[in-house]
């Protein structure tokens, strides 16, 4: 990706993470995409890396993103046997933060589960918080119903992950420090222009407006960097009808998968 000029980058949105890259991943039906893919997001068992080491085993699309970065990670023998994850690092250890949350597709169906990490240094329960983040997200198996409280069987073979580092930045596209102002007050008395009411801040990386995070359906399928350290609820929460929802899956991805299959060959 050499020949791309500054500015394209891989940034795709959750829904597309799970409904494509990961429902694809786990249905392994075609192997020429399968090869693509592992290609723009590897697969790695990050658990035996630093995350700060990520970055150099990150995809041929992300490769040299100071910023965000995805992997495929395969289940451990511990899983497999019923057991819980080992999340451990030479040099630390992911934690969990929050409550799991679900992902929606653009018609509001629940197609995954998100979960977000935070990486610490040491051992527990003694370990220093970093700045390190990471969403993972697994597919949901079948069909789920947004009105159960029930947890939905998920697809264990693969999970998909986007590790990222947190912003220092207020917003990540102008990079504007914290406490800067460009131009001095703008026309009507505010900085920027807009009332210190409406203006947009953000809480980690999740806008939103008067210091509550943002929740409507339309932000639920939103890129992983506008709700990435921030949670939505707990799944249970999640409002709807009754009926069962299927998996959305993107057969009919923007990209023309035959020509990036050809350019990204080997």
């Amino acid at each position: 990706m050499d020949d791309l000029p500054p500015g394209f980058r891989f940034y795709p949105t959750e829904e597309e993470l799970v409904s494509f890259y990961l429902h694809n991943k786990l249905e392994g039906k075609r192997e020429d995409l399968n090869r693509v893919m592992n290609r723009v997001i590897p697969v790695v068992d990050i658990y035996e890396f630093n995350p700060w080491d990520l970055p150099q085993f990150s995809g041929v699309l992300c490769y040299g993103d100071p910023e965000q970065w995805f992997f495929f990670i395969p289940r451990q023998e511990s899983e497999a046997r019923g057991g819980r994850p080992r999340r451990l690092t030479t040099t630390g250890y992911w934690k969990a933060t929050g409550s799991p949350n679900y992902v929606y597709s653009s018609n509001n169906r629940m197609i995954g589960v998100k979960r977000t990490m935070v990486f610490y240094n040491g051992r527990a329960p003694n370990g220093k918080k970093t700045e390190w983040k990471m969403n993972e997200y697994k597919a949901i198996e079948g069909e789920a119903s947004v009105s159960s409280s029930a947890t939905p069987a998920l697809r264990q073979e693969f999970s998909l992950c986007r590790v990222y580092k947190k912003s220092k930045c207020l917003r990540a596209f102008d990079r504007r420090p914290s406490g800067v102002v460009i131009g001095g007050d703008q026309p009507g008395g505010h900085p920027g222009g807009q009332p210190p009411a409406h203006r947009q801040v953000h809480h980690g990386d999740v806008a939103s407006t008067s210091g509550r995070p943002i929740r409507s359906p339309a932000e639920r399928t939103s890129s992983p960097e506008s709700s990435s350290s921030g949670d939505h609820g707990h799944p249970s929460q999640a409002a709807g009808g009754s009926e069962n929802m299927e998996m959305a899956v993107d057969n009919d991805p923007l990209w023309r998968w035959d020509q990036l299959i050809d350019q990204l060959a080997p």
